[in-house]
């Protein structure tokens, strides 16, 4: 029987934290979700995380679900963002969760994640990220007219209040079709996943929160921080192929500036893909984890 999910408040950086929990184990499986997601986008993974010995915590990100949700544009910028992920582990080691850390994120929680074990801003064991690209390589790729047409909706974003209405227009409908629309696999997006993004987004000041996260970091996303290369922290990167947002060709490159590299990519499957192909990402990374090789998807 697979380990049940429970949520818990955490309080971390001044803020306080939903975080589904799941597993008891001593290694901590810290899962950071994308935009416009929830702690609910690691729901297919956080069992097998503790089947394999960690205590997984998905929380739901500054200004997501009924996390805290600060005001004002400053307040999501990524050195803010970063202190909350720090604060995070600190509140594991509190209780106990003292083992080896593995970090893992998508989106925009991946982003997260390489600015975290570039800067070392604590101890990580091992780092998994899927469907984002390392911030170097992200630089360069905004520079060309292929993928500034792919990230035009970042653009959008800057406009004050207009995304929010357009967004929430028609019970969230945009929330809806990010996913179900942008999904290879539309079967793994039913109506009742949508309703849970839906909900996440109407709660007043949810929609403001998740498009600060662009706004604060509008102009120097991807510098804002001097990353120390190459990063010697295992890393294993999981892509699909079909991702809307993000081209395959910003992964080219990247084993020269990990020491330590695995990468998989998913063919037909979209940027949503540890929710669209949770059997095949599950099984890649426990075999990771675990030291057994990892399987080419097919």
């Amino acid at each position: 029987m697979a380990a049940a999910i429970e949520t818990i408040r955490i309080a971390a950086n001044n803020l306080n934290f939903a975080v589904d929990t799941c597993g008891t184990g001593r290694n901590l499986a810290l899962c950071l979700h994308g935009f416009p997601e929830c702690k609910f986008s690691w729901r297919h993974q956080m069992p097998l995380l503790a089947t394999l010995g960690y205590t997984a915590w998905a929380p739901d990100l500054r200004g997501y679900g009924t996390t805290s949700r600060p005001t004002g544009i400053a307040a999501y910028r990524i050195s803010e963002l970063l202190r909350d992920i720090a604060g995070l582990i600190d509140a594991a080691r509190a209780q106990g969760i003292d083992g080896d850390i593995v970090l893992i994120g998508h989106d925009w929680g991946g982003a997260l994640g390489w600015f975290f074990v570039l800067n070392a801003i604590r101890p990580v064991d091992r780092f998994i990220v899927m469907n984002l690209p390392h911030p170097d390589l992200f630089a360069r790729g905004l520079r060309t007219l292929r993928q500034l047409r792919r990230s035009w909706y970042i653009f959008w974003f800057q406009l004050p209040w207009l995304p929010e209405r357009i967004l929430a227009a028609d019970n969230a409908a945009w929330i809806a079709r990010a996913f179900r629309g942008m999904a290879v696999d539309k079967s793994r997006f039913p109506d009742e996943v949508l309703a849970v993004y839906r909900a996440n987004a109407l709660i007043p000041g949810a929609l403001t929160a998740m498009i600060n996260w662009y706004r604060a970091n509008f102009r120097n996303p991807f510098r804002t921080l001097a990353p120390a290369k190459p990063l010697r922290v295992p890393t294993l990167m999981l892509w699909g192929e079909q991702d809307a947002a993000l081209g395959r060709e910003l992964t080219c490159g990247t084993a020269d500036l990990v020491d330590d590299f695995t990468l998989r990519y998913l063919p037909g499957v979209s940027h949503w893909v540890q929710q669209e192909a949770p059997e095949t990402v599950n099984a890649m990374i426990a075999a990771w984890l675990t030291g057994r090789p990892v399987l080419t998807a097919t």
